[in-house]
């Protein structure tokens, strides 16, 4: 058990109290070559043939204009745990009657405070439900769980039913995952709500560090990171680690302006102010950025805690990921068509208008690898170039390096390695952000489909039938180009461009088809799970006074049982004399009150000390 006086856990090394120098020297080095490439790029004296030109300056316009901004934020970033925080903090629990760290009572100022926890579910699978509701009742601090099942199993029902959490199912799935939540909250009282995904497993002191920022009345919600702990795949690989420097990074930077988002999982709200804002916004199935996006026009306040809390599943096949980015992409696309951040209607401050922008056009970025793998074959076929041909290649990759070796530096530096999922991800996901972008302009509804969902999954090939074209084309492209510098006795930069980036497709082709192959083989893509046995409740030594030391060993602790009643808690520490087996643990519960080791008076309050805080000496004692 962790003592009520623990400190608060430590921000990321880089987090503590802003960036760290080595990362504010990366960011000023990647800004000063963000800056010299564009004036490269826009000297008229370097300007190449015009389609070409085009296609590089608005791809590169909209790059420098997102890493500008990046950069900033990063620079902005510090730790929003402020003096009310960790008075508030220390504060928090009070003590219950029978013990139970998940029956602490929450206060605020003196004010008890009433939390609901919703898991929000729809077809994934049971095992994975089961290890996020079971997670979820054993937060500390009292809380109720609710099972928000859309996806009408009544194995999810008998799976909440035996863990003890509440269960709710919809007579239909209006308004998905915010839908939901609207529901369960004509349900549900508390004054804080909690979401998860049914796929995040949170860490038992989640409330502890999270509920304290409500001290201050106008926060509507706080958020976490999302952390995966099943990057196992190329996929999964590539989607956690690009979404790295936005949690680490990021996020933590938009404090400073009040303009940190939700991301729909590892959040607590509010309740009051969502009831503000007319419940969480449905309109989009981007409901997460929406919602943030109203309560700050509203006058609330938003943090964001650089905290890992809970750990969860990336996607891990390319349908999974593709049907993803689809979704997040088009709910940013919405914001720019229909509820653009710079209009002066909205009634958001200066900052959080460009925060919110940045946000809207983001996916952009994922466009831009189309027009810059048009350069290379304009060049290979029709001998146009972007830039002057006066310009030797020696000249292009010192200004290009400027920018985009510094790009990899900064990721390098955030994820301690180069990962090239990321980059091959980054670079062929430009036909799923091209389609978010029409499906927002033309109103097109988008489906909801959970991360990882159960649903009957099809060829990854489905999916990426625009990278296979583009495959094809830029394999022939390539053969021509080498064909051509043999001839001419010439190597050149169009040439490694253009075979960069079929290589780039290639290994994404690959990935595809041995993810079609373990389909169609009926393997897994991930590991075997590993069946361990349930860990025990952590047991704690309870020390009243100075006491001869008993010979003895700690029986395991009996697991949380539920009933209509409640929440029956574990036993607390049973001290075993030797010679006897755990099976009698009450009665060496009684043994260990004898007059061998005097009880405390009554006017001593226990002192509650995790096992790992013994001393050497003594555990060798206790072992003996």
């Amino acid at each position: 058990m962790r003592s009520l006086d623990a400190a608060a856990p430590a921000l990321p090394p880089d987090r503590a109290s802003g960036p760290s120098p080595v990362m504010t020297l990366l960011v000023v080095v990647a800004t000063l070559g963000i800056l010299v490439y564009a004036a490269f790029l826009l000297n008229p004296a370097n300007r190449g043939d015009v389609i070409p030109y085009a296609l590089v300056i608005s791809a590169e316009t909209i790059l420098v204009f997102h890493a500008l901004l990046s950069m900033w934020t990063i620079l902005a970033g510090q730790d929003p745990r402020d003096f009310a925080y960790h008075r508030a903090r220390d504060g928090l629990f009070g003590r219950s009657a029978s013990g139970d760290r998940t029956d602490w009572p929450l206060s605020l100022n003196g004010h008890r405070v009433t939390v609901d926890v919703f898991v929000t579910v729809y077809g994934e699978d049971v095992d994975v439900i089961h290890r996020t509701v079971a997670a979820a009742m054993a937060l500390e601090g009292r809380h109720r769980v609710w099972v928000l099942d859309d996806g009408d199993s009544d194995e999810v029902r008998d799976l909440a039913g035996a863990l003890g959490a509440r269960y709710v199912r919809r007579l239909s799935s209006t308004g998905a995952k915010a839908g939901n939540i609207n529901h369960a909250l004509t349900l549900a009282k508390g004054e804080l709500f909690v979401v998860f995904d049914a796929d995040f497993v949170a860490d038992p002191s989640f409330l502890h560090e999270t509920v304290p920022f409500f001290v201050d009345p106008k926060v509507a919600f706080v958020q976490t990171p999302q952390v995966y702990g099943n990057l196992h795949t190329t996929i999964s690989k590539g989607a956690g680690y690009m979404q790295t420097v936005f949690y680490r990074f990021i996020q933590p930077g938009r404090n400073r302006f009040n303009a940190a988002f939700c991301v729909g999982t590892n959040v607590v709200f509010r309740r009051a102010a969502i009831e503000d804002i007319g419940g969480m916004v449905t309109d989009s199935k981007s409901e997460d950025v929406w919602t943030s996006l109203h309560l700050h026009e509203r006058g609330w306040r938003s943090v964001y805690l650089p905290i890992a809390l809970a750990v969860g599943d990336a996607p891990e096949t390319i349908e999974a990921y593709a049907k993803q980015q689809l979704r997040w992409a088009t709910g940013g696309f919405e914001i720019l068509l229909t509820h653009n951040p710079l209009s002066p209607r909205r009634t958001l401050t200066a900052d959080q208008r460009i925060q919110y922008f940045v946000t809207a056009t983001f996916y952009l970025c994922g466009i831009t690898p189309l027009l810059l793998i048009l350069v290379p074959p304009m060049e290979i076929y029709f001998d146009l170039r972007p830039v002057a041909i006066s310009i030797s290649v020696g000249q292009w990759i010192l200004f290009y390096s400027g920018f985009y070796v510094m790009q990899i530096v900064l990721a390098w530096f955030t994820l301690g390695s180069f990962r090239w999922q990321t980059l091959t991800l980054a670079t062929v996901s430009f036909p799923i952000y091209l389609k978010a972008f029409v499906n927002a302009l033309t109103a097109r509804d988008v489906g909801w489909q959970a991360t990882g969902s159960r649903a009957r999954r099809s060829s990854p090939f489905n999916y990426i039938v625009p990278q296979v074209l583009f495959l094809v084309f830029l394999a022939l492209t390539s053969a021509v180009a080498v064909w051509r510098d043999w001839d001419n006795g010439v190597p050149t930069l169009a040439t490694a461009w253009n075979v960069t980036n079929t290589v780039i497709l290639a290994a994404f082709v690959g990935t595809a088809a041995r993810e079609a192959r373990a389909l169609r083989k009926g393997r897994r893509l991930t590991p075997e799970p590993v069946a361990l046995p349930e860990a025990p409740r952590e047991p704690a030594l309870v020390i009243a006074r100075p006491a001869p030391l008993v010979d003895a060993r700690v029986a395991a602790f009996a697991p949380v049982t539920v009933d209509d009643a409640g929440v029956t808690p574990a036993p607390t520490l049973t001290v075993v004399p030797s010679g006897r087996s755990a099976a009698t643990a009450p009665a060496a519960a009684a043994a260990a009150t004898s007059p061998a080791v005097p009880p405390a008076p009554h006017h001593h309050a226990p002192l509650t000390v995790p096992p790992v805080l013994l001393g050497r000496r003594a555990r060798r004692e206790l072992a003996s």
